[in-house]
């Protein structure tokens, strides 16, 4: 069997940066066709091709994104060997995540905890909307997307959904709202509430709660943030509508305390990936199921 040419990979390392052969081709001071013959060398030894064309574009195929990076490791290998001698160095795998730019914070922090501060994993965490993130994934930018809803799949969008947790949704506000005794229907006939925005199903789920109860809350905020919806709790704009997760730190502190499980509403966590023919093996830990707590439906922040 021959052996690889790391002069293939490293040609190969370098149009998968730029993404365009002929300025590859010029800043490396070779011509295109000899660039292009490097690349097909590469892609005959290793049995599968590295690029795909779009419009000008090159985009890399799912065995190119798995040789670009291995060649990542190997490359920096050459840096490691210099850093180990100055003790600094250290080779990395890459795991590139996704998550909705509005997803609690907390839950990101826990779903990623057993890679945090691994010496060998690189953890790349982007945010955004939930089409530009499942475009991402699609064209292999990212490995996993963690989302609060399921995406619809068919034929051609091969999603799969793992759905790692299932919060319910509480009543959560600062002590001073919630000092006297109350019940549910009191609570929200007396108190404005944040809620989220009307897309989500937790607000379908609240509004219809809200309707059994023959209560019409007041209305504070819609948000569409987890986040932003924490804060606006902290400074007692209203009651907000949460997953305890969310304000965890602050039910611990006891600057915000929960009123009450509302109840029928939860909010569900998903890591969403696609089928690959080359797995990392990391996302099979990151995706394993954690022991359920007491008291919730199935969550934890995993």
């Amino acid at each position: 069997m021959s052996e690889l040419n790391y002069n293939h990979l490293r040609y190969f390392w370098a149009v998968a940066q730029d993404g365009n052969l002929t300025r590859t081709a010029e800043r490396l001071n070779i011509s295109q066709s000899a660039l292009s013959v490097q690349i097909r060398k590469l892609e005959d030894r290793l049995g599968h091709p590295l690029f795909e064309r779009r419009g000008r574009k090159l985009h890399l195929t799912e065995a190119g994104r798995v040789a670009l990076d291995h060649a990542d490791a190997i490359f920096a290998t050459g840096e490691e060997l210099i850093g180990t001698l100055r003790q600094t160095g250290t080779t990395r795998q890459a795991v590139r995540i996704g998550a909705l730019a509005t997803l609690s914070r907390n839950f990101q922090i826990g779903f990623l905890r057993p890679v945090l501060g691994r010496s060998d994993i690189e953890v790349i965490l982007r945010s955004g909307s939930a089409p530009e993130l499942l475009r991402g994934l699609l064209s292999l930018d990212l490995d996993i997307v963690l989302t609060n809803q399921a995406p619809a799949t068919d034929a051609l969008t091969p999603f799969i959904s793992h759905k790692l947790a299932e919060q319910r949704v509480s009543l959560i506000g600062p002590p001073r709202m919630l000092a006297g005794a109350m019940d549910l229907a009191g609570l929200l006939a007396h108190h404005p509430v944040i809620v989220p925005t009307s897309d989500s199903s937790v607000r379908t789920g609240f509004d219809a709660l809200a309707s059994s109860l023959g209560v019409r809350p007041q209305i504070a905020a819609e948000v569409d943030d987890m986040a932003m919806m924490r804060l606006l709790a902290r400074e007692g704009i209203g009651l907000a509508v949460l997953p305890p997760i969310v304000v965890q730190d602050e039910l611990a502190s006891g600057l915000l305390i929960e009123a009450g499980q509302l109840p029928g509403i939860s909010e569900a966590f998903f890591a969403v990936s696609i089928e690959r023919r080359f797995p990392k093996a990391i996302l099979k830990e990151l995706l394993q199921p954690s022991p359920m707590p007491s008291g919730d439906a199935r969550p934890n922040p995993r």
